[in-house]
């Protein structure tokens, strides 16, 4: 066994602050560094379970020079926590990059060992009452470049599609599918595990209408579900 220490992978809550594993609570107190995409989101959480671990900042705008230091860290024996604002870490966010350099770096000798918990993906498709033992995940659209096409590969597919949209491209992205793919179903999650949690589902017109009435149902986190006809 090497002497390098482990980077973990802990997932955080998605909303709900009780919604964290008692190991991922053991692990963020007894690691030398806590790495965080924003340390004030993460400040939030280490407060309620009296947290005093050391904080350093690593999302998707640090440098070469940062992503350095945490490998000589744990080149140098010190354990490190991966954490996102919410959710698992890597899955549609920028420690992926933090995680494979790790890995190109130290190689087979690299210890990183993930603490599982909550991801809105799985979250959203185990509330819908749709198949989940197939689907294509696509993470969040892009805002321009490639959008148009994912739209028409969604409508031809015949599995679940499942991605994350935005407050500001919500309205616009149900309005492709009711052009695309205006015969599927369309489940979506919002605000999962939060106070305003709500699931919505039927055609894309139907949902795109039914946010159109509610304009303060437009905010928030989305996870969309399109299910083939």
């Amino acid at each position: 066994m090497n002497e390098f220490g482990t980077l973990y992978i802990v997932a955080t809550p998605i909303g709900n602050l009780e919604d964290i594993t008692l190991r991922a609570l053991r692990v963020l107190k007894e690691v030398n560094y806590i790495l965080c995409e924003d340390t004030r989101t993460t400040q939030i959480l280490l407060n309620k379970y009296e947290i005093k671990t050391k904080t350093m900042s690593y999302h998707a705008h640090s440098t070469e020079n940062k992503e350095a230091v945490i490998i000589n860290l744990l080149k140098g024996g010190k354990n490190i926590a991966l954490v996102s604002d919410a959710g698992t870490p890597t899955i549609s966010d920028p420690g992926v990059l933090l995680v494979s350099n790790v890995r190109h770096e130290l190689g087979n000798d690299a210890n990183i060992s993930p603490i599982p918990g909550p991801t809105a993906l799985i979250s959203a498709l185990s509330a819908s009452g749709v198949s989940s033992a197939e689907f294509l995940f696509l993470g969040f659209l892009p805002h321009k470049k490639g959008r148009l096409t994912l739209f028409k590969e969604i409508a031809s597919s015949k599995r679940v599609v499942v991605f994350y949209e935005s407050t500001h491209r919500i309205l616009k992205t149900l309005a492709s599918l009711s052009e695309y793919a205006p015969k599927f179903k369309v489940v979506i999650g919002r605000e999962l595990t939060k106070q305003f949690e709500e699931f919505v589902k039927g055609t894309p017109s139907e949902v795109l209408e039914y946010f159109t009435k509610n304009s303060d149902k437009q905010r928030g986190e989305f996870v969309v579900i399109v299910e083939p006809k």
